[in-house]
């Protein structure tokens, strides 16, 4: 084992949200490791979405550690960074992947030119090899290559969705955060979706933030648990462990509102 595999690639330590007098997140402690897929799961308003904008640096914390390790090990508090250096810390390492896939996309650009604009922010220079880049993502997305040249206004929800996730990855972050990924879609198609997110984390070894609603999707992606309530961690564990036998009376309510609907 590498030394840097001891340690873990993201520390949230006390991480609190405020917006004004309403609390959104308080004493919030996780670690996440190398490979990992964390769920983090509750109802609406239960500071889900929340803690997550505030890993990915789109809030700025009201208290707390967000400490993250990049690949050369040295380690970055987040949280208590202005927002140019946190971006710049941020760089490629965390990718974020949006609820709704046009909130991630470049409308304007072709399927190939959402793919390869990472790509080119990166460092990448070779058009050849960029747009090659670019059909083996779409591949791997299953998306059908011949229309690497379309906007992705003429695709799918769930089309667009994948070409988000492709953009997100083409960079192979260490560590890839997912708001609602299924969010909106049919179950028709939640379940290739959910299979190709699965392969792509184990074939990458991503580290992933999973937020959801979907127990279900939870208990297919997700190694460990966080249920969330009201701004807070009420439980965690592994996601077998937390889902067939809650603790918590809240987590209880959860899973007994998917039994019995």
């Amino acid at each position: 084992m590498s030394p840097l595999d001891a340690a873990p690639l993201l520390a949230v330590q006390g991480l609190a949200k405020r917006f004004g007098q309403r609390s959104a997140c308080q004493d919030i402690d996780f670690d996440l490791w190398p490979g990992e897929v964390l769920g983090i799961v509750g109802e609406s308003g239960s500071g889900k979405t929340t803690l997550l904008r505030c890993i990915a640096g789109h809030l700025t914390p009201s208290a707390g550690e967000i400490r993250f390790r990049r690949d050369d090990g040295t380690v970055f508090d987040l949280a208590g960074l202005d927002e140019v250096a946190r971006r710049r810390q941020i760089g490629q390492a965390i990718g974020f992947v949006h609820q709704n896939p046009r909130d991630g996309l470049r409308l304007g650009l072709s399927a190939g030119a959402n793919i390869g604009e990472p790509l080119l922010a990166a460092g990448a220079r070779h058009y050849g090899h960029i747009r090659e880049t670019a059909e083996q993502w779409l591949a791997r997305v299953e998306i059908d290559q011949t229309r690497l040249d379309e906007p992705p206004s003429r695709f799918s929800g769930v089309m667009q969705q994948r070409l988000q996730i492709a953009r997100t990855l083409v960079t192979n972050p260490p560590l890839v955060l997912m708001d609602e990924p299924t969010g909106g879609l049919d179950v028709s198609v939640q379940a290739r979706l959910l299979d190709m997110i699965r392969r792509l984390a184990a074939d990458l070894g991503l580290a992933m933030i999973i937020v959801t609603h979907d127990l279900g999707v939870a208990r297919l992606l997700a190694h460990r648990l966080i249920v969330m309530q009201g701004g807070a961690i009420v439980e965690a564990g592994l996601t077998d462990q937390v889902l067939d036998d809650p603790q918590a009376p809240y987590t209880q309510q959860l899973v007994a509102s998917v039994l019995h609907p």
